[in-house]
């Protein structure tokens, strides 16, 4: 429970709070993320048509694709101001992986390549890797013990 005296606080600090432009920005992650997935999906189609590949097939050079373009893009410093401008859509789980990487690489190269690239690469992504192979775990787990329980 607020004292009257926080709440006089509360409402003389939301006078100087300023409002977060909460549409403008969903719009613009909505807008590029989906430009992200289109241009993926566009690259698994010319994968499809021009290698001749099936729908499984091509997910793989897909992903690779992305992965790499996303990987240039922070390197050039592109895709940080792509993130600056679209916020949350930028962050597409495969090219947001890949530029968490790419970004966490740049920043400690200046230190070698095992003790500046090998060692901090994986700091941010790090927790991510593991929470992905412990869930996939778990998930394969309960499949088996499901599939076994029906049969």
């Amino acid at each position: 429970m607020l004292t009257d005296e926080q709440k006089r606080y509360q409402a003389n600090v939301e006078l100087y709070h300023s409002k977060r432009p909460v549409f403008s920005n969903s719009l613009k992650a909505f807008i590029v993320g989906g430009a992200i997935c289109a241009l993926g999906q566009w690259i698994n189609n010319v994968y499809m048509n021009i290698f001749d590949l099936s729908q499984k097939e091509a997910m793989s050079p897909t992903l690779a694709t992305l992965i790499l373009a996303a990987a240039l893009l922070t390197g050039f410093g592109v895709y940080d101001k792509l993130g600056q401008f679209a916020g949350a859509g930028s962050l597409v789980p495969v090219t947001g992986f890949s530029n968490a990487m790419t970004s966490a690489a740049l920043e400690h190269k200046s230190e070698g390549l095992v003790f500046g690239i090998g060692a901090n690469m994986f700091k941010l992504t790090g927790a991510v890797i593991a929470f992905g192979v412990l869930s996939a775990y778990v998930v394969g787990l309960t499949r088996l013990l499901v599939q076994m329980l029906i049969q």
